[in-house]
């Protein structure tokens, strides 16, 4: 008897249009698990990318999102953090790591990862290498990717107009 290779694929859904995302079960498998469960538990459906950096990455994931203060965005998350799942793959345009956020409020950034926030790499960025989970990344939609990243933000990198996701998964 054969066993088919579970092989899921995640599509991030913008107002834009549609992220497709591949995984690195090889690279991070809790990372993939965590992520893949949130979807399914519809976590991420309403949330927004907070935070965009133009030439570096653009960032979403945070439940805090929905929320209309915009100073919170960016600080929220499951309610739990993750351990590192760091492995030799570059931070290449396109690359899928999680975000590290502070535990306390502080500007301080714990060693764990964020439980549910992510950022999606708009250029190559090797100073990210070895120091973030990298776990995926974009096969399709680097044009809705770049779209995200060119909008107007305010002076915390957030767009002025919310850019909400809806997330699903195939497996």
């Amino acid at each position: 008897m054969e066993f088919k290779k579970i092989d899921p694929r995640v599509t991030i859904t913008t107002k834009f249009g549609e992220i497709k995302i591949r995984f690195y079960p090889e690279d991070a498998p809790r990372h993939i698990e965590n992520f893949i469960n949130l979807i399914k538990m519809e976590f991420y459906n309403g949330t927004t990318f907070h935070r965009i950096v133009p030439g570096f990455v653009i960032q979403g994931g945070d439940p805090l999102s929905k929320e209309p203060d915009r100073l919170r965005h960016g600080s929220g998350g499951p309610g739990y953090w993750l351990n590192p799942e760091l492995s030799d793959r570059p931070h290449k345009r396109g690359a899928i790591s999680m975000a590290k956020t502070p535990r306390d409020g502080s500007s301080t950034r714990d060693f764990n990862d964020n439980g549910s926030q992510f950022f999606i790499c708009l250029a190559d960025s090797s100073g990210l290498d070895r120091r973030y989970s990298i776990f995926g990344e974009v096969v399709r939609g680097m044009d809705v990717v770049d779209k995200i990243a060119a909008v107007p933000r305010d002076e915390y990198n957030n767009p002025l107009e919310p850019i909400m996701m809806t997330m699903t998964v195939k497996e």
